[in-house]
């Protein structure tokens, strides 16, 4: 599929039909939902049709470039659909979705990979086809359009706590701001190995189409949406939704390889390397695994790994997507990673797996984030920034110098009432000195500053979760914040806390049972 420019509509008219879009999408999602549908669920139905929906404009499109077979065969596409009504419509959309499925390694088979109907009104099945869907031009015109317009569908899902469906999304302010600092251009390869609904990926094709379109050859264009970006999930029913939301937003092609593969990423070693990384690893519990280092140490749970790339052996899910991080990698290539606080401070494989970090990489910033941005609860993160360099003479370390940016202290947020904006993100993409890192000062306010690689070696046990500052509402009355924010960081701080003492227990061999009762309260607080 071919980017569509829309530079006839203006920014101003594009959110407005945008919004236009989500709020017409997001009126048959409530009907669904009525329906016994979460919203996530709906977006999965949504996708299905879309993807069938735009084979068929493809199909279509006369100035389409001839291919020898059909994205999707005649008696399971779009039209087959339209069609049928009632209960014949309902029966032929099961065999659709059964059969469409049987595709590994192409889009078609990514989105459809496990797909089941979950629409069992065929009334409300036929209103969403001929409506919805029917009526709307899906590639033809306007393919940012749509594509907010979905990732806005997907951002509404995340709020559905009850699915869990955040912890695949990443706050996109968050993710505007760490593309801008790394500057992804037209010769990189970018890939994100937990790529969630895609929005790091997306957002780095949309940030090169902006800054050098205009400069692309044609070899180059086709490259951007044909495989230098690529991503892996877990879960199929994610990585259904990355697929779909690539291919809103340009990126792939409908009849071609998938560009979002489905699998365990820590399984195997990587078989093809990027000069550009950006990602955000589930956060969680420790994994199910048992894991082989260089070390000759093994940590045994139920599943193995056999990484002769680990350098440090350990269960930590994080940590070992860390590693991974690091083999995926070319040299020279960048990187940058939302990773909970534990892998600063953690000891063990923790401690060795950052002095290799600091010896091997360039580990130049470090950004803290502040609690209450992400769906997933309990979460305190950080932004990675490193690059892969190779050995220097004398053992001498790649890394001189890290700057850490602390947006955490005396930084409120709430999903609800205060939300994290770009423009809360300004100060730290101005201190970054991204044209040239060399010129960085540390900033009057005293969120920014540098520590020397002799300094952080020195910390015990290479502890990179450096505080200094102080929250002035712990001092000032008049800094108090509203009762909902403080509520809602005691919620953060009880769900983190939590978190850990269910990583202390597994350590030690127990058994974790959640307290069902103290999860609802947390969830009600």
């Amino acid at each position: 599929m071919s980017t569509t420019e829309t530079n006839s509509i203006t920014p101003a008219k594009a959110v407005v039909q945008t919004n236009s879009l989500v709020a017409k999408l997001w009126s048959y999602c409530n009907v669904l939902r009525d329906n016994g549908l979460s919203t996530i669920e709906y977006v999965e139905q949504l996708s299905y049709l879309l993807f069938l929906k735009m084979a068929d404009e493809l199909a279509a499109d006369p100035f389409a470039e001839e291919t020898a077979d059909p994205i999707v065969p005649a008696n399971l596409d779009w039209q087959s659909l339209v069609s049928k009504r009632g209960e014949e419509l309902e029966a032929h959309y099961r065999r659709v979705l059964t059969e469409l499925g049987k595709h590994p390694g192409t889009t078609l088979g990514t989105v459809f990979a496990k797909a089941q109907n979950r629409i069992t009104e065929p009334a409300l099945l036929e209103k969403l086809v001929v409506e919805l869907i029917g009526k709307t031009d899906w590639v033809l015109e306007g393919t940012d359009l749509k594509g907010d317009a979905y990732e806005g569908l997907l951002a509404k899902g995340a709020e559905d706590t009850k699915t869990g469906a955040g912890q695949y999304f990443t706050p996109r302010p968050l993710i505007d701001a760490m593309v801008q600092v790394m500057r992804p251009g037209p010769t990189d390869t970018i890939t994100d190995p937990a790529c969630g609904t895609a929005g790091f990926l997306i957002a780095a094709h949309s940030h090169i189409r902006e800054h050098h379109l205009k400069g692309l050859s044609r070899e180059q264009r086709l490259a951007l949406g044909q495989g230098t970006i690529w991503g892996n999930e877990l879960v199929p029913g994610t990585a259904r939704l990355a697929a779909m939301n690539m291919l809103l937003h340009g990126i792939g092609e409908a009849g071609g390889e998938s560009l979002i593969t489905t699998g365990d990423a820590l399984a195997d070693a990587p078989s093809r390397r990027a000069s550009l990384v950006l990602a955000n690893p589930p956060f969680g519990k420790k994994s199910a695994i048992t894991v082989r280092g260089t070390d000759g140490k093994t940590d045994r749970e139920d599943i193995s790994y056999d990484r002769s790339d680990f350098r440090a052996t350990t269960t930590n899910k994080q940590l070992n997507f860390l590693q991974h991080i690091m083999s995926l990698m070319e040299m020279d290539g960048r990187a940058a990673v939302v990773l909970p606080d534990n892998v600063l401070f953690e000891g063990g494989a923790g401690e060795k797996i950052r002095r290799r970090l600091l010896q091997e990489f360039n580990l130049h910033t470090i950004l803290r984030l502040p609690t209450g941005i992400f769906y997933a609860g309990g979460v305190k993160a950080n932004v990675l920034f490193f690059e892969k360099k190779p050995p220097r003479a004398d053992d001498v370390p790649n890394t001189s110098e890290v700057w850490v940016y602390d947006f955490r202290t005396g930084m409120h947020f709430t999903l609800k009432q205060r939300p994290l904006r770009l423009a809360d993100l300004a100060d730290f993409i101005e201190a970054y000195k991204a044209d040239d890192r060399s010129t960085r000062k540390e900033t009057e306010d005293g969120r920014f500053k540098r520590f020397t690689y002799e300094e952080l070696i020195a910390r015990d046990k290479v502890n990179l979760d450096v505080t200094w500052l102080k929250d002035p509402a712990l001092d000032d009355a008049d800094s108090l914040l509203p009762p909902e924010v403080i509520a809602q960081e005691i919620v953060e701080d009880l769900q983190a806390a939590l978190a850990e003492f269910e990583a202390i227990a597994e350590a030690l061999g127990g058994e974790v049972k959640p307290d069902v009762a103290a999860e609802e309260v947390i969830a009600e607080a």
